[in-house]
């Protein structure tokens, strides 16, 4: 069928109509020939045909020439062997419906406008001969525009047809129409030519961030209104309106004090040599200061709590409450560097006593700034912490060694939304949070954080792998910069790393053990190499065996999981508590509680459970699905063996897990467990069939099982 969609990707063609007696002539951009044909007095849109197709064009028009005398006619850009041909004839009204339906057809680059629609160049109908110049190639899509919309307003507004012939090295332009529009669709053009220029040859800015839309305006004395130069941004002077506008948001905060550390005599005598051997004693303690440029010196380790808070009485009554006989490796090593006041990073195995490690000094910290907390009423301290678990556990820490009246609340999403906003209406020192409701409420200014000066980022590995970033950063943006702020986690990976950088100034960084992944030594790890069908009845075997004093938990990969193995246990008259983030609130708290006190002993939980979950009596960790990845199997084994006890963690691993078949066994050589010889092979045929892949990848060949295809 002949039509406006058959011209290619190079042809722009816009043809008129006769009314009365003028026509208007066709304007085609187009890199081949162009031919006009005149034919009842009307001029309308064709395409071109090969030689092939020559006489059967003109067979088909030939046959319709006698239809009416209203009859359209064709005009034809055209390669040289292409021939001339009608159209059938179409009466208005089906005109009307085929242009209703269609009529606006073609590639990105073609244009088809309505012959009706289209202006007469000249009164009289007389033709006057084209303006015709050399345009270089590379203004040319500048002026055609996208879509010809440039080319399109130029021809609106000037009352005339413009055609385009691409050639090397320049495109030829020729303008039709009466000499005075002739000149001013020249004077537009060359307009156009001269702003590119001159934006091109003007220095640029990092990035254009507005660009106005091009206003182009022709009055009818001829002249010819400019484009407006494009928004450049001085991004020097936002840089210096930010740093003003800084400075003025934290120009009325109190004055802070960070250093609160009084060494004792035990802990300064220690020589070098003692200090080596007393780390390498207490799981290889590996310290190192990350400012740039002269390195402070790493303080030495506290062996008593008396060398730390001698001065503190109130602390050390707590302490001994508490029945503590000696602090843990990270408490003595990390608490003569945070009571001097400097961010530090704590990277240490689960159940090791990182939460005391900060907490002990934060409420020295709260309770010994110049300004009294009476004037402050506000809080001072912020722990964000991924989960509402390890929140509320914080918080029963906190209140646990309570100093001096200093007031706690716990934020968290899924509790008392409004009872948490009360709380804080009436004045706390310290916030306990998950990112998610506290930002929730930052947002609505419930909360005011611009007196923060104790930070601490718990688990930051986990709130990471949780997706918190982005809230971390926004409650972060209203805490004073000059603040005191400590992170801890049990790996080290990237994420964290990038964490610490944009968030801790000129920190120390203390790990236990080594910076690579390592399970817990008091816990003895069993490895079960099996398949799903199997699983029931290996965790069933286990029930079966537990003794009355052992208590388990069995981590499973989905909630729906838990729900059923749950069930299926309480079918069969064994007493369980299940923990998923699709619990409510209030049954999550008494599925903690009725475990913690004895009630239940055995807890089915997702990998919420996995950090912080701090039950101390805690036997067995039982894997039924294994984890995602390798970190959260070091974290799940770590909720036993707690507070100098010894645990048992058993795994089972399928066919589908043996991608971390080689990590695990890692992990187990570091904690010098036993190995499975199952585990080995199922690492090795992981490896070979790795290998294999990618030895099908670079030849090119399919891979995985082939495609069905259905017909």
């Amino acid at each position: 069928m002949l039509g406006a969609a058959a011209l290619g990707r190079d042809e722009f063609a816009l043809v008129g109509l006769q009314h009365g007696r003028s026509l208007r002539p066709a304007f085609v951009v187009s890199s081949q020939r162009t031919f006009r044909h005149r034919r009842h007095g009307g001029v309308v849109q064709g395409r071109a045909g090969t030689a092939s197709d020559s006489p059967n064009l003109l067979r088909g028009t030939m046959s319709r020439q006698e239809v009416g005398a209203n009859a359209f006619s064709w005009v034809v850009a055209s390669r040289p062997s292409s021939a001339v041909s009608q159209a059938p004839e179409r009466g208005p009204e089906e005109e009307r419906n085929r242009r209703g339906r269609g009529g606006r057809r073609g590639g990105r680059d073609s244009d088809w406008r309505d012959p009706s629609n289209l202006q007469q160049p000249v009164a009289d109908g007389s033709w006057e001969p084209p303006l015709c110049f050399g345009l270089k190639n590379d203004w040319v899509g500048m002026v055609i525009g996208r879509g010809g919309s440039k080319i399109k307003d130029i021809q609106s507004t000037t009352n005339t047809k413009i055609q385009v012939i691409k050639g090397c090295p320049e495109a030829e332009i020729k303008i039709f129409g009466s000499k005075a529009m002739q000149k001013k669709a020249k004077a537009v053009i060359d307009n156009l030519v001269k702003k590119q220029q001159n934006y091109n040859s003007q220095p640029r800015a990092d990035v254009v961030a507005s660009q106005p839309s091009a206003r182009r305006d022709v009055r009818a004395d001829d002249s010819v209104v400019t484009e407006d130069p494009p928004l450049l941004i001085d991004w020097d002077q936002i840089r210096e309106d930010a740093l003003k506008w800084e400075e003025k948001k934290w120009a009325d905060l109190p004055p802070i004090k960070k250093n609160f550390y009084v060494e004792s005599e035990t802990t300064r005598s220690m020589s070098q040599a003692q200090v080596d051997l007393w780390r390498k004693e207490n799981y290889n303690i590996v310290c190192d200061d990350l400012k740039d440029g002269e390195k402070r010196p790493i303080p030495n380790p506290t062996c008593t709590f008396e060398d730390v808070f001698e001065c503190y009485p109130e602390v050390m009554e707590n302490i001994k409450k508490a029945g503590f006989q000696k602090p843990t490796p990270i408490q003595s090593q990390a608490w003569p560097i945070v009571l001097q006041g400097i961010d530090l990073i704590g990277v240490a195995q689960t159940g090791t006593g990182k939460t005391l490690s900060y907490l002990m000094p934060g409420l020295i910290h709260l309770d010994s700034q110049p300004v009294a907390r009476d004037k402050r009423n506000r809080p001072g301290m912020l722990v964000l912490t991924p989960t509402r678990e390890l929140a509320l556990q914080v918080q029963a820490e906190c209140s646990k060694y309570s100093y001096k009246g200093l007031k706690n609340v716990c934020i968290y999403g899924g509790g008392d939304r409004n009872g948490q906003i009360q709380d804080l209406t009436k004045g706390v020192d310290i916030i306990i949070a998950t990112p998610g409701r506290l930002n929730d409420l930052q947002m609505n200014n419930f909360v005011n954080l611009k007196s923060i000066t104790y930070l601490v980022l718990d688990e930051a590995d986990k709130m990471l792998d949780m997706g918190f970033e982005p809230q971390i950063m926004k409650i972060l943006l209203d805490v004073r910069p000059d603040r005191q702020t400590i992170m801890t986690s049990a790996t080290w990976p990237y994420e964290v790393r990038r964490l610490a950088q944009s968030y801790l100034k000129e920190p120390m960084i203390v790990y236990v053990g080594t910076l690579d992944l390592v399970a817990v030594s008091t816990v003895k790890q069993n490895i079960i190499v099996t398949t799903e069908e199997e699983k029931r009845s290996h965790i069933q075997t286990f029930l079966e065996s537990m003794s009355p004093k052992d208590k388990v938990i069995v981590f499973v990969s989905r909630k729906a999981v838990a729900d059923h193995l749950s069930s299926d246990l309480i079918l069969r008259h064994v007493s369980v508590e299940s923990l998923h983030g699709n619990r409510e609130q209030s049954d999550r708290e008494k599925a903690l509680e009725n475990f913690k006190t004895g009630k239940v002993r055995i807890l089915i939980a997702t990998d919420l459970a996995s950090r912080g979950l701090d039950v101390h009596d805690v036997t067995h960790v039982y894997n039924y699905d294994f984890p995602r990845n390798i970190e959260e199997y070091v974290h799940r084994v770590g909720r036993t063996g707690r507070a100098g006890r010894t645990g048992v963690s058993i795994t089972l691993i399928t066919r589908s897990d043996w991608r971390v078949a080689n990590e695990l066994i890692n992990i187990l050589e570091r904690a010098n467990q036993s190995i499975p010889e199952e585990l080995v092979s199922m690492a090795e045929r992981y490896k070979a069939n790795k290998l294999k892949k990618e030895v099908e990848k670079k030849l090119g060949r399919p891979q995985g099982k082939p495609k069905k295809f259905y017909y």
